[in-house]
């Protein structure tokens, strides 16, 4: 279902359709209106204009950022994901090494007594 909310960012309203909720589409306005704010406060020479591709500058610039954080870490993710999967083919193969050995060992038990009971 598409809300259609209407957010009011530097005095101008406008009006917002999304399927996301009419909450989380406030918060976004206001945030938008707050970072505007502040460019416009800052430097009273700056337009609204200006002030939005500032913002947008900004938004695009964090939003590139955590992309690249969230491509390192899924790169990460998978090494540790791979050498969990080596770590476990080399456990069970270690496994199977002291599985094989203690057969060996009980063979050989088995060998010495025969020879002690001759």
């Amino acid at each position: 279902m598409k809300n259609k909310v209407k957010v009011n960012i530097c005095g101008a309203d406008y009006f917002l359709t999304s399927e996301d909720d009419e909450s989380y589409i406030r918060s976004v306005g206001d945030e938008v209106d707050r970072r505007m704010s502040t460019i416009l406060e800052e430097n009273q020479r700056v337009s609204t204009t200006m002030a939005a591709v500032l913002c947008a500058l900004s938004y695009a610039d964090e939003c590139r950022k955590a992309s690249d954080a969230s491509d390192n870490l899924r790169v990460q993710i998978k090494e540790y994901l791979e050498d969990s999967q080596r770590s476990r083919l080399e456990a069970d193969e270690a496994k199977r090494e002291v599985e094989r050995l203690r057969r060996e060992l009980q063979a050989l038990r088995l060998r010495l007594a025969e020879l002690d009971d001759r």
